[in-house]
């Protein structure tokens, strides 16, 4: 325990400048707090424990803002940066070294039986109020922009974003960060390529009636 602790405290310092101290993470840190309640849980999950997984699962969400359903699989040095809103589904599968900020939605599509959750591999990043719904897997290293609706499986080394989610980037190159800043849009583009078409169109529309009175 004492080792899961240590690198979960490791992982937050790495992945936020803005942790301090220890003591600044272990107090102040919902994201830290929900996923060693989730651990614990977790636990008490596989061992069939009635009631007391779920019970801890929502005293967690209760303080901490994030709900994550005991049954959820979770790897290691995960981190949720500012998670409120964050839910995380009964069959969710989440790999190695994820990351997830606030508002994310790892969530089902309806009243299906069985696996209904996302899978996630590992080093996946999540953006802000991103949803990620139903049984699909977002392969290793997949990045998902803020505010993506994502409902159909995302090979590695792709970055998503839009609702619905749209590759817009997929490389097997080294790693970049989600800089939400520089990601492509994909409804801009069709839309700007609509407007020149238009413009075309008019222009060549002007030239036939030009033409015809000249003429």
């Amino acid at each position: 325990m004492f080792r899961t602790i240590r690198e979960q405290i490791d992982t937050i310092f790495r992945e936020d400048p803005a942790a301090k101290s220890i003591v600044e993470i272990v107090l102040c840190y919902p994201g830290f707090h929900a996923i060693l309640a989730h651990r614990l849980a977790h636990s008490l999950y596989r061992a069939h424990v009635p009631l007391l997984p779920r019970l801890i699962s929502q005293i967690s969400r209760f303080f901490t803002g994030i709900e994550i359903h005991p049954g959820a699989k979770i790897g290691r040095r995960f981190f949720i940066d500012h998670g409120m809103g964050v839910v995380i589904g009964e069959t969710a599968e989440i790999g190695d070294d994820c990351l997830l900020y606030q508002g994310v939605t790892l969530g089902g599509t309806g009243k299906e039986k069985g696996k209904r959750h996302p899978t996630l591999g590992n080093h996946v990043v999540v953006g802000t109020g991103a949803k990620v719904l139903g049984n699909i897997k977002l392969s290793d290293f997949v990045k998902v922009g803020a505010g993506s609706v994502v409902v159909k499986p995302v090979p590695e080394h792709s970055t998503v974003v839009g609702i619905p989610g749209r590759i817009v980037r997929s490389r097997e190159e080294a790693p970049e960060p989600l800089e939400h800043g520089k990601l492509p849009d994909p409804e801009g583009q069709a839309i700007e390529e609509l407007r020149n078409r238009v413009d075309q169109l008019e222009s060549l529309v002007k030239a036939m009636l030009d033409e015809k009175i000249i003429s």
